[in-house]
């Protein structure tokens, strides 16, 4: 036979534990916010400032443009289009798709000999594949006499870690670096908080470049896009992380309702409420950064303690059908008993998982697994005590409550 193992006579301390802990976190928070240096350690996902994105690629040729009118160039996937408009002109479309010209030599040849006034300058390889091609500015440029700079990607081009981007930039100050689609398209996004941007990101924008071409080389650099983000968006993504995070609660109440009594539904909450707090109160003392990927943590975190809690509470369910006049606390002492293995053995070999990620990676996906693994510590505890606890307190009020209740019974009285 099983032994029993008596959590319930710790419901007491571990809650007033519990309120200790998260009290000392929003102290971390108030201390941080007062001192000057924000109650939490914000990443540039949530400041205003710059974001560019780039790609790794080599210049491939150049145009010019003195003709007559204006030359608007514009470009997808297929190919290149230059329109020439103007008052003196009419407007001409002067189409080049890569699959009629397949080399950078023959598309450059065709544009020469079709628009005039149009010159064209190989720079990279003659028979590099025209489909290649990276455009490298945004929108649709207009050409002139000031060389306009394409780029190309390599077929056996190989990828650029994005450590490597990182030590590059480093001495910029506060500056994220993320991959955009797969390693061998040599895409990042770069982001620059505003207190590192001067002006609009002008500035910004011309370090950034200048800086990777120390360590990269001129010209291997195509900007694909670059925005300045103003403080209104960063506060509105702000906002909508609470949003997402109070909608996630009223999903799971709702559920839990439905599937349990009211007891159970709002003790689950009150559960994975504590371990969203217990998170932040270590990324408020850590000060570690709060990024959207660190929301994504936490996020994981609720479903993971809740998935644990619905399991003990439908066991709870279970054996209180099993033992009907068992009182309470013995039900919660050997449901949880009963699935203590299975919690010990499923977080065990998750945090296995998420060990090697914070183990073997660095920046912002270290600190997702450091996150994590506080929450999965946090959330078989908050199971066994918080939520399990939370219930047991209900009925032990809702039996007092009811005991106040009773008729009192009429006492003879003495002749």
């Amino acid at each position: 036979m099983q032994r029993i193992i008596h959590f319930s006579k710790y419901f007491k301390r571990t809650a007033i534990i519990s309120s200790l802990i998260i009290v000392f976190g929003l102290a971390g928070y108030g201390y941080f916010a007062l001192s000057g240096e924000g109650g939490f350690n914000l990443g540039i996902d949530f400041q205003a400032g710059l974001i560019q994105e780039i790609q790794f690629a080599p210049s491939s040729f150049s145009l010019t443009y003195d003709g007559a009118g204006n030359a608007t160039l514009e470009m997808n996937r297929s190919q290149i289009e230059i329109i020439i408009s103007g008052a003196s002109v009419n407007e001409l479309s002067y189409p080049f798709p890569f699959n009629s010209y397949p080399t950078i030599e023959s598309i450059t040849q065709a544009i020469e000999s079709q628009i005039e006034g149009c010159s064209a300058t190989v720079i990279g390889p003659a028979d590099a594949p025209s489909y290649r091609i990276v455009e490298s500015t945004q929108g649709s440029p207009q050409l002139n006499t000031t060389p306009f700079v394409f780029h190309y990607l390599p077929v056996d081009a190989a990828p650029i870690g994005i450590e490597r981007v990182r030590e590059s930039l480093s001495q910029l100050g506060t500056v994220s670096v993320q991959v955009l689609g797969e390693p061998a398209d040599r895409r990042f996004m770069i982001r620059m908080g505003d207190s590192e941007v001067i002006g609009k990101g002008e500035e910004a924008q011309i370090n950034i470049m200048n800086t990777l071409e120390q360590t990269f080389g001129d010209g291997e650099i195509a900007v694909t896009s670059a925005r300045y983000v103003e403080s209104r968006f960063s506060k509105e993504l702000t906002n909508q992380a609470g949003i997402l995070m109070a909608l996630t609660l009223v999903i799971i109440l709702i559920y839990a309702s439905i599937r349990f009594k009211p007891q159970f539904a709002i003790g689950a909450v009150i559960a994975i409420i504590h371990d969203s707090l217990i998170v932040i109160a270590f990324i408020a003392w850590s000060r570690m950064e709060f990024n959207t990927t660190t929301i994504a943590a936490i996020l994981t975190i609720l479903g993971y303690s809740i998935n644990d809690t619905i399991v003990i509470f439908d066991r709870i369910r279970e054996t209180r059908r099993l033992y009907p006049e068992d009182p309470l606390s013995t039900v919660l002492d050997r449901s949880i008993t009963e699935t203590l293995g299975r919690t010990i053995i499923t977080t065990v070999t998750t945090l296995l998982a998420v060990l090697s990620l914070f183990i073997f990676t660095t920046g912002s996906m270290k600190d997702f697994a450091l996150a994590l693994i506080i929450g999965m510590i946090s959330g078989v505890y908050s199971t066994i005590f918080i939520a399990s606890g939370f219930v047991f307190f209900w009925d032990a009020r809702a039996q007092k409550h009811a005991k106040r209740k009773l008729p009192v019974e009429a006492v003879p009285v003495k002749a």
